[in-house]
């Protein structure tokens, strides 16, 4: 059940109560595709690291180490001892952009496994079988992610069936969770709109799939290819036409920049592996904007990655340490990147929750946008 309690402009403060807790609104959710965080996080690290969700993904999981094998291990929470909410994306997403050879019908889609090209089958139902089986706490609807650009008509038809695939979703997702082997009969399923850039065919999916009454709904098939400028102005477009009482996700996204436009305009929950895939290479978020750390000008900088952060990483090591780490592909550097990285993330997300809270999230904007987006 998600609560709104407060909006500065379209900007929206909540919480989230789910089986595994309540999450706290504006949320980002730490990317752990394979039921681990790249980059040596454990689960027991994100607890410190002020993680409320952990995201990961059903294609990736079926493929290894199957579902089969997380059910009989009592479910992903039990897997890898997180005990907080999960989400597991629906692998739509993986099939459209892994799979080299695909064939979309009616019934869903046949595409070769990126790692042994054995042939797989995914559609609605099988999504959400292997999604009751990883037990998470909020299932995604199975649709296609459609490219950027691509031509009206076939976005037309791909939102329709889409919009056919969610119902199916519902469907099979109230049957499993009334099954008496089903380790989470509380798993919830949130629906995706897509539309491309067209902002009629996004407003009428968004309309068809609110009609649907589910548990949350997603903004999907952004930050593929359009300008920021492009999925800001789509936000604006759908955002009207989101339910209200119900949480409100961005797919894929995104840098801090676009996590505070997309609050301002009505985001409740994020996800990304750019904080984590950036970290691995040597590149990490500060309060005073995107440092570089394989620069040379930090070979004998002693001062804390950065100063006005108090996570592991910046009270125990200098920049040149980590500089070190890096040049010679050392695998603390990537870990230690990670660590900070995702403390950063999480706590703007704290900053921005503080700021609705105190009614000064406007102001908080307008200070933080030119700093974050610039490179030191």
């Amino acid at each position: 059940m998600y609560t709104l309690l407060k909006q500065e402009g379209k900007a929206r403060r909540g919480c989230f109560q789910t089986v595994h807790g309540t999450v706290q609104t504006p949320a980002f959710m730490n990317v752990g595709t394979s039921a681990a965080i790249k980059g040596g996080i454990s689960s027991i690290d994100l607890v410190d690291l002020k993680c409320q969700v952990e995201l990961c993904n059903t294609y990736h999981l079926h493929v290894r180490p199957g579902d089969d094998v997380i059910y009989q291990m009592g479910g992903l929470h039990q897997f890898m001892n997180w005990h907080k909410p999960i989400l597991t994306d629906s692998g739509g997403f993986q099939v459209f952009s892994l799979a080299q050879l695909r064939k979309i019908k009616e019934e869903g889609v046949t595409f070769a496994c990126h790692l042994d090209g054995k042939r797989i089958f995914m559609g609605p139902e099988e999504s959400m079988r292997i999604q009751s089986h990883l037990a998470s706490t909020i299932a995604m609807a199975f649709d296609e992610c459609i490219e950027n650009p691509a031509p009206y008509d076939y976005v037309e038809r791909s939102i329709a069936r889409t919009t056919r695939w969610l119902i199916r979703c519902k469907a099979e997702m109230e049957r499993l969770n009334h099954l008496e082997e089903t380790i989470n009969p509380k798993q919830m399923l949130f629906g995706i709109n897509q539309g491309s850039t067209y902002h009629d065919l996004r407003i009428q999916h968004m309309q068809e799939i609110a009609a649907l009454g589910l548990d949350g709904y997603a903004i999907g098939g952004l930050a593929v290819g359009e300008t920021a400028q492009e999925m800001y102005d789509t936000i604006e477009a759908v955002e009207p036409y989101m339910p209200l009482e119900k949480p409100r996700y961005l797919m894929g996204v995104g840098t801090p920049v676009n996590i505070l436009e997309a609050v301002r305009r009505g985001i409740d929950l994020f996800d990304c592996v750019m904080p984590s895939r950036n970290a691995r290479h040597g590149t990490v978020f500060t309060w005073d904007g995107i440092r570089i750390l394989h620069n040379e000008k930090y070979k004998t900088d002693s001062e804390p990655l950065d100063p006005h952060c108090n996570c592991p990483v910046c009270r125990n090591y200098s920049r040149a340490y980590l500089r070190h780490l890096f040049r010679t592909h050392e695998m603390l550097g990537m870990r230690l990147g990670v660590t900070h990285n995702l403390y950063f993330y999480n706590t703007l997300m704290e900053k921005i929750r503080d700021a609705l809270d105190a009614g000064t999230f406007e102001s908080f904007y307008q200070e933080m946008v030119p700093i974050l987006g610039q490179r030191i």
